[in-house]
């Protein structure tokens, strides 16, 4: 089913610096052959790596990225209830995120968060925006799906502790903004014949495929990770200076990626409908 010749995985980081530590890109080829860290002198920026992946537009790669690219709509029939600026799809999202952040530097989007409007929906430190409902707060469709998975997704409102996605995501949505007509970014757009294309990817949908259990998924040394990717039909890794969750979900993740990138009902979900597809979009791997 695939045409993909290689897969790549960035674990991303919405930390407001220039190059965040929590940025990590990992590429493995077809066939079986390990995945390699791609990791440039001083570390990655956001803006480097949304140039990395537009300037992979004509390479048959398959690009996960590990951050949600909308926040849910369908639960409330809209991203922000009562704001009238509150878009009508992910693209609009998209953009008013960056219109909103365009001076905050490194990608990062503090000043969307602040906003007087927006910052009533999220759950910062100290601070409960109003709008933002208790307990977990709201989820996408496709996270109701990792739920049923025995997955535990967090909102994307919510922006506190080390399992937030809320400011990754959002950083993200600058650099989806920047690549958007540039890549395909499924499922916003159809799967092309041929190119790259960009995915959200869940790395806990990795470490999962790969036998590990749940609230045991992170790998910090060479064994752990070795055993993980042979359950992937990998090889074994080139051994690395050092071992963190970010360089090892990459690695894991691309693996991963190659292994899953043939299952046609991971293109397929049930539950994608069209709305879905332009509002909140998916997590590859979530059925």
């Amino acid at each position: 089913m695939t045409r993909f010749t290689s897969y790549a995985a960035i674990d991303w980081s919405g930390q407001a610096v220039a190059r965040p530590k929590g940025l990590a890109l990992a590429v493995a080829e077809a066939g079986d052959a390990a995945p390699r860290l791609i990791r440039p002198s001083g570390g990655w920026s956001r803006e480097d790596l949304g140039e990395w992946i537009a300037a992979q537009a004509g390479e048959d790669m398959l690009i996960g990225l590990d951050l949600s690219p909308a926040f849910p709509l369908l639960d409330e029939g809209a991203y922000f209830p009562g704001w009238h600026q509150s878009p009508a799809d992910a693209r609009g999202l998209w953009s008013l995120v960056e219109d909103i952040a365009a001076h905050d530097l490194h990608l990062s989007a503090s000043s969307f968060v602040m906003h007087p409007e927006a910052t009533r929906h999220f759950r910062q430190r100290g601070t409960l925006g109003d709008l933002h409902p208790p307990g977990r707060g709201r989820l996408r469709i496709c996270e109701h799906g990792q739920r049923a998975m025995g997955l535990s997704p967090y909102s994307c409102f919510n922006l506190v502790g080390a399992a937030q996605v809320g400011k990754s995501s959002l950083t993200g949505m600058r650099v989806l903004q920047r690549l958007s007509g540039q890549v395909a970014i499924w499922p916003f757009d159809p799967l092309p014949p041929r190119g790259a294309v960009v995915v959200e990817i869940y790395t806990a949908l990795a470490a999962r495929a790969a036998g590990l259990r749940p609230g045991k998924s992170k790998l910090r040394d060479g064994e752990a990770l070795d055993t993980a990717l042979t359950a992937l039909a990998s090889s074994r890794h080139e051994p690395l200076a050092s071992y963190d969750d970010h360089a090892t979900d990459a690695l894991l993740t691309a693996a991963w990626l190659r292994h899953a990138a043939n299952r046609p009902a991971l293109w397929q979900p049930e539950a994608l409908t069209p709305q879905i597809a332009q509002t909140e979009g998916w997590t590859f791997g979530v059925v």
